[in-house]
């Protein structure tokens, strides 16, 4: 009997002991509590900027010319080579000249016709009035001819001079000079073919140094630029020509990156604003020298440029990276963690975007109610909503919200 009952009591026992054994498990995992999310954290860097503008733009030659014949004839030679520089007063193309240097010796021939019947002329006046001294040996009909005959000859000469220099012309024509230095680009016709003086085209050239760059600007920046150009922040284009100053410009190019670092001068603001687009028309002047010892540069007409334009004069500013910047309804915000590891929610004012990745954000007054932080009314007195001792949280942003615990670990401890 004895023995029945301890073998009942075996599986009691067990059941017992487990069920124990389960209380304590769950115990542990009770203690141990809800993992708290580690986050990277780093104060914002505080450092002098400049605040900047940026644009899209293209560049353009200064001189654009369209070389077209000024007289018909046919197309006898080719003296420079497409694509590559020309000077000003080279020899371009030749077009076929001996009609016209024949034109030419006709009108001086002409020329001396006329002389010669001016000479004639100016005797025949002179012996009418001569012989008109004696009472009427001479008729004042045949003095009046001979004087008209001596204008007539006169005049014949001028006209014939003139005809000389047409003539010329049209036989210096026949040598199409370059107008500017510049690059030339192809031929668009070969040597033979029939050239229709002022209609058709035989190449083009554009000046390449110095180039202009061209870009649109929005409304709504324009708009700001005048108010601080008003409130004497920014000087006008106005001003800086009078002073004969200049307003400078940054730019880069298509493969340069982030990276703006070739200079320019601002020289011309359009008179209005484009209704289509709502943009109004800068340009800016850029140097293109030679590079090195090559025959090559560093712009060429239409090319992209990437412009960047300095707003105001260098301040000290509060920066941020990119990534810790979250938007909630319109607003810019960061997380900070505070002393007790709580997350905050700051609201942030953006400035002028970086080319390093950086952003500069300026605080905004502030008030801590018993639901959280919000921005400060206008007649509210708050506190700023960045300082420069703040740590703010620069990665995972969506694993947090305002009001959690977090363990916050240097940027460069958590990347370990």
């Amino acid at each position: 009997m004895a023995r029945r009952n301890l073998v009942l009591l075996v599986p009691i026992f067990g059941f017992l002991l487990a069920g124990s054994l389960c209380g304590c498990g769950h115990k542990d995992n009770l203690s141990a509590g809800p993992q708290v999310p580690v986050v990277r954290v780093s104060a914002p860097i505080q450092r002098q900027v400049t605040d900047y503008d940026y644009f899209d733009g293209r560049t353009d030659a200064v001189d654009y010319v369209e070389m077209r014949a000024r007289v018909t004839g046919y197309l006898d030679k080719i003296n420079f080579q497409p694509g590559k520089e020309v000077k000003k007063g080279e020899l371009l193309f030749q077009i076929d000249p001996r009609p016209y240097k024949a034109q030419l010796d006709q009108t001086e021939s002409q020329v001396l016709l006329n002389q010669a019947n001016l000479k004639l002329a100016l005797a025949n006046l002179a012996r009418a009035r001569q012989i008109a001294q004696t009472p009427g040996a001479v008729s004042q009909e045949e003095l009046d001819k001979a004087a008209a005959e001596a204008a007539s000859a006169e005049a014949a000469v001028k006209s014939a001079k003139a005809n000389v220099e047409s003539a010329a012309l049209n036989f210096k024509f026949t040598e199409v000079i370059s107008p500017i230095t510049g690059i030339a680009g192809r031929n668009l016709l070969t040597v033979g073919n029939l050239v229709i003086q002022d209609s058709t085209l035989l190449t083009t050239i554009v000046s390449v140094d110095p180039m202009y760059a061209y870009f649109d600007v929005d409304e709504r920046t324009m708009l700001r630029v005048q108010k601080l150009i008003r409130e004497g922040k920014v000087i006008s284009l106005e001003k800086a020509e009078k002073d004969k100053s200049k307003i400078p410009m940054q730019f880069g190019l298509a493969d340069e990156g982030d990276d703006y670092p070739h200079e320019g001068v601002l020289d011309f603001v359009n008179n209005q604003i484009d209704i289509s687009t709502g943009t109004i028309q800068v340009r800016a002047i850029l140097a293109n020298p030679l590079l090195g010892d090559s025959d090559s540069r560093l712009l060429t007409p239409g090319l992209f440029l990437r412009v960047r334009i300095p707003i105001g004069k260098p301040h000290q500013a509060l920066l941020v990276p990119q990534a810790a910047l979250g938007t909630d309804q319109g607003v810019k915000f960061l997380y900070v963690v505070n002393d007790k590891k709580v997350v905050e929610y700051r609201p942030v004012n953006l400035g002028a975007q970086q080319a390093d990745s950086l952003q500069v954000v300026e605080p905004v007054k502030i008030v801590r109610t018993k639901e959280g932080v919000r921005q400060a009314q206008a007649a509210e007195q708050g506190e700023d909503s960045l300082r420069p001792s703040d740590r703010i949280i620069v990665g995972g942003l969506q694993r947090v919200r305002s009001g959690m615990t977090v363990d916050p670990k240097a940027a460069a401890d958590a990347r370990k």
